[in-house]
């Protein structure tokens, strides 16, 4: 006999509808990695996560999955030996920072990130701002974005993330709705909606940009002592972000005027400076602030973690050829040096895999023996083989018969450790839980707040622009959010919406896919009641 469809077993169900991984393993728990406590460090042991996150990074070839479209110049960093008043030392002992005027060579690479790789450079979108620094112990990335701040917590989720902000995998239309939709149901998102809807959003070029480390880090010294670190980088020509109005005009002219405008800055001998600067945090969960400070959608307060500085940035030449250099530059959050560390951000930990692994695939196995990856100093490994290799690594003296370790016939030795090793103690439960002290509101409302009205302005302009072709929760949610984080915020993208519903817009009315969403309809699926 049939089974009547409303009392299908529990099984029935989830062969139709529940989520699985391509083992075909029902996903319990598709938000958080699994990690010691609820703050981390993640375990490798995470298949769900690694099988997600191997996936995407090969979802595109040969083309970057995010952060295709890039410019990139060659330059040098000096280091002042200090950080603040403090010799820097006392926090680190990383080789690059010890000595004041010691100069160490870097690569940079910008770019947008969603977009591809002939998109305009006037698209919404974070920025990347990547940098490669050729130290004496080898190479470190410091990889991250021109905010400072991102959309999520958990690095499980950024495929979602990514999909959900790509193009519709049917129309292959980028679709407002679909963004909204995914940053709706992810609340840790607004305060990062709140700056990319803003002028922020668009820089007006990359010389005039900010950049950050956005992850947290460790310092670690010679005494084995670690602390938190964040990495900021400020521009010496000053900051610059465009209105929409300003970025259509531009578009209209040059899509590719980010590019040219630092290929001409350096080509006039007009090099543009960043300054980096730091902030330190002891390395402890710090109770008396509201937000975790491993959480990457945070900005931690400057009259508490002040702004050190501690060396100055210069691009001063060109790439001789875009492919060579621009194009073939990989980057990895995991690429640290001596006296630099990882702390437990779980975006960070998932990042650090995901980053290498997609320049594996979208380069080659020996992507770090091309002269623009390539560190500059001498390299000995026993590893070998794999795509468009061309030479071993092997050092001077070596024996060639021996591409192991350890051995007695030759073979290369292990390092000598500088300084204690850091050694933090962790003990905790392995679970799958969401940090407990989230804020996901305040301070995006701080960060409203600190914006001047023409800032404020255009961000209302551009959320009723997007959010009035949104299903009605969506939007009743994204109002929500907004109030909870000021309440001009909220009243204002309420009065536009409404607005933008009652006549007079050429946006569609506001509604859904199946037809207006009653405030009782609402309540009954569970989401907030009409807020007009």
């Amino acid at each position: 006999m049939e089974k009547d469809p409303s009392n299908r077993d529990k099984d029935d169900e989830e062969q139709e509808n529940t989520l699985t991984n391509r083992q075909g393993h029902p996903v319990t728990d598709n938000q958080n990695l699994r990690t010691v406590g609820n703050r981390g460090p993640a375990i490798l042991e995470n298949y769900d996560f690694l099988e997600k996150i191997s996936h995407f990074d090969r979802e595109r070839i040969p083309e970057r999955v995010v952060h295709a479209r890039g410019a990139g110049a060659h330059g040098h960093f000096e280091a002042y030996g200090t950080a603040g008043d403090e010799p820097i030392s006392k926090y680190t002992r990383a080789k690059l920072f010890q000595k004041k005027g010691k100069v160490t060579p870097v690569f940079v690479r910008f770019s947008s990130v969603i977009h591809g790789g002939h998109s305009p450079e006037t698209l919404r979108d974070p920025r990347g701002f990547a940098v490669k620094f050729y130290t004496e112990d080898g190479n470190w990335d410091l990889v991250g974005n021109n905010l400072k701040i991102f959309f999520i917590r958990d690095a499980i989720k950024f495929p979602d993330m990514i999909h959900a902000f790509k193009p519709d995998p049917i129309t292959n239309i980028q679709d407002s709705e679909r963004f909204f939709d995914f940053c709706a149901s992810s609340p840790e998102s607004f305060h990062m909606v709140t700056f990319i809807y803003s002028p922020w959003g668009i820089p007006a070029n990359y010389r005039m940009m900010q950049g950050s480390g956005v992850n947290t880090y460790k310092w670690v010294n010679s005494e084995g002592e670690a602390v938190l670190v964040k990495y900021h980088w400020e521009p010496k020509q000053g900051i610059k972000n465009l209105t929409q109005k300003e970025a259509s005009e531009i578009q209209a002219e040059n899509f590719n005027h980010a590019t040219q405008d630092l290929y001409d800055a350096i080509k006039s001998n007009d090099y543009p400076e960043w300054e980096l600067l730091v902030q330190i945090m002891s390395d402890d969960e710090h109770p008396e602030l509201d937000f975790d400070p491993l959480d990457d959608t945070k900005l931690w307060p400057e009259d508490q973690f002040p702004w050190l500085p501690i060396g100055k940035m210069t691009l001063n030449k060109n790439p001789e050829d875009y492919f060579t250099e621009v194009e073939q530059a990989a980057f990895g959050t995991g690429v640290l040096v001596d006296g630099l560390d990882f702390s437990d951000d779980k975006m960070l930990q998932g990042r650090t895999f995901s980053y290498s692994d997609t320049q594996r695939h979208r380069v080659g196995a020996n992507y770090l023996q091309l002269p623009i990856n390539a560190p500059k100093k001498r390299v000995a490994t026993n590893q070998s083989g794999g795509q468009m290799q061309y030479k071993v690594d092997r050092a001077p003296g070596q024996n060639p018969h021996i591409n192991y370790e350890p051995s007695l016939l030759g073979g290369l030795k292990e390092s000598i450790q500088n300084g204690k090793e850091y050694t933090p103690y962790i003990e905790g439960k392995l679970v799958r839980q969401a940090i407990d002290r989230q804020s996901n509101t305040k301070q995006a409302g701080e960060t409203y707040r600190a914006f001047e009205k023409w800032e404020q302005d255009d961000l209302i302009s551009n959320l009723v622009a997007d959010l009035s072709n949104c299903d009605q929760r969506i939007q009743y949610k994204m109002i929500k959010l907004a109030e909870e984080a000021d309440k001009d915020y909220g009243r204002r993208l309420q009065e536009g919406l409404a607005k933008a519903a009652g006549g007079g817009s050429s946006q569609k009315p506001l509604g859904n896919r199946d037809g207006d969403l009653s405030p009782e309809k609402a309540i009954e699926k569970g989401h907030d009641a009409d807020p007009y």
